[in-house]
């Protein structure tokens, strides 16, 4: 796949600079996490989506929720749909996608860092999540989705 993002396109310039200046840097690679907005509405991506998983022969669960980008009582709380896709039998995370109001897309980060560390389900599950009414409910969605992926894995066997 080809992610032709600015960030992408900086963190190879950076690499080849190295290069060029006498250095051994290799570029690593990207999980191609992307943000947008479209008038009011926030999309996010990160890692491989399930129709992408599938296609590469993966075995693959998926979750897909409704939430609220803060506490559900919280007056700004808005909407917000995240998808996660794990491997079954590994448990391992491929990837996830986010859509919806002020709030929910930038929480693509803390999957793109799962990700990036080749955490399990199981780990992310775990991981200490800040909380506060006005930005999140006690369980971040990204945790949700960990959850409901574990889930959906036990079930898968």
């Amino acid at each position: 796949m080809n992610f032709h993002l600015g960030t992408v396109a900086n963190k190879q310039g950076r690499i080849a600079g190295i290069n060029l200046g006498g250095g051994d840097a290799a570029f690593p690679g990207v999980l191609g996490t992307a943000i947008t907005r479209v008038c009011d509405l926030e999309v996010s991506r990160t890692g491989l989506t399930e129709t992408e998983c599938r296609s590469l022969g993966l075995d693959v669960v998926a979750a897909t929720f409704e939430a609220t980008t803060t506490s559900g009582y919280w007056p700004a709380a808005e909407r917000m749909t995240m998808k996660a896709v794990a491997e079954r039998g590994t448990g391992r995370l491929l990837g996830a996608q986010i859509v919806g109001g002020t709030g929910a897309a930038k929480r693509i980060d803390a999957v793109a860092m799962a990700l990036w560390n080749e955490m399990t389900v199981s780990d992310l599950v775990n991981v200490d999540l800040s909380y506060a009414p006005p930005f999140s409910g006690v369980w971040d969605p990204v945790l949700v989705a960990a959850r409901k992926l574990e889930r959906a894995l036990s079930e898968a066997f």
